[in-house]
């Protein structure tokens, strides 16, 4: 079927009633230049399969197949986009398969290996998944993402930043970070209220073990969860006896969590393992949320 029996992507919008849903964080780019710097972001396409996450109406999606893409999985919530995305699945000939589901339940990841994610993420859900995804590295060769920009940069940021923060250590431990470039809100129909960052991720070359990532999760949910109290008390929630854990580790109990760098919460993570089992103080439950 020749591309040019594919209707404009306003088009789409039209017969189908897309207007942006809310609720859904649905922001759509439309403008094809855009949508090509995004994709070229993402090195290669064709060795292995592509996930998109909200594909709205299509226009990432047609970028990835115009790319290259030969097993593209577009996994969209929104029953209105499901339909609409019908005609260019018949269009691309076996290359797309179109998912309902929403992509916070979808497990589908697990079944694949060598994974590029490349998606203009709902910003409701963008960090969530993030941190879904960063228990199936092993299966994932890169992510190219958008996010609202607030959240780009706590990816990127370093310590002693207001933007630092657990997110900017277990992003950053896990994950090679590449910033690609930022969009005004003028650039997505409906214009959002904060500018974009698109972030390419590709995991590290040796990945810790999935008991070390739970471990770090903890440790860092609670060195950052009182980030204005000194290390020593923050820590409190993972340990009853902070303190010969900071020695070990070779830190100062009076510093602050956002003065560490990820050297610092490797070596913590590392004193950390040679704790015995707590799981009263180190389960995690009612801490505080990321920040």
């Amino acid at each position: 079927m020749p591309e040019a029996t594919l209707p404009p992507l306003r088009e789409v919008i039209e017969r189908h009633g897309l207007r942006a849903d809310k609720r859904l964080g649905q922001h759509f780019i439309l403008d094809p230049a855009i949508l090509a710097r995004i994709v070229a972001l993402a090195s290669d396409l064709q060795s292995g399969p592509v996930v998109e996450i909200g594909p709205g109406p299509g226009g990432l999606t047609r970028a990835l197949l115009d790319a290259g893409a030969q097993e593209l999985i577009a996994v969209e919530r929104d029953p209105r986009c499901v339909e609409a995305l019908r005609d260019l699945e018949i269009w691309a000939q076996g290359r797309l398969r179109v998912v309902e589901a929403d992509a916070l339940d979808w497990d589908g990841l697990g079944r694949l290996r060598d994974v590029t994610i490349v998606a203009n993420l709902p910003y409701n859900i963008a960090t969530p998944l993030l941190l879904g995804w960063f228990g199936h590295l092993e299966a994932i060769r890169a992510m190219v993402l958008m996010f609202q920009k607030e959240v780009g940069d706590r990816l990127r940021a370093s310590p002693n930043s207001k933007a630092y923060g657990r997110l900017s250590v277990m992003t950053q431990w896990l994950c090679r970070v590449r910033r690609g470039f930022e969009l005004p809100p003028g650039a997505f129909s409906p214009p959002p209220k904060v500018s974009s960052t698109v972030i390419g991720l590709e995991p590290q070359d040796r990945l810790p073990s999935a008991a070390d990532r739970q471990l770090m999760a903890k440790l860092t949910q609670a060195a950052f969860g009182q980030r204005r109290k000194m290390i020593k008390s923050a820590l409190r929630s993972f340990t009853p006896e902070p303190l010969p854990l900071l020695q070990r580790a070779g830190i100062e109990p009076t510093a602050r969590a956002e003065q560490l760098d990820l050297g610092a919460f490797v070596r913590l993570l590392e004193a950390a393992q040679d704790l015995p089992p707590d799981p009263a103080s180190r389960s995690g439950e009612n801490a505080p949320r990321i920040d």
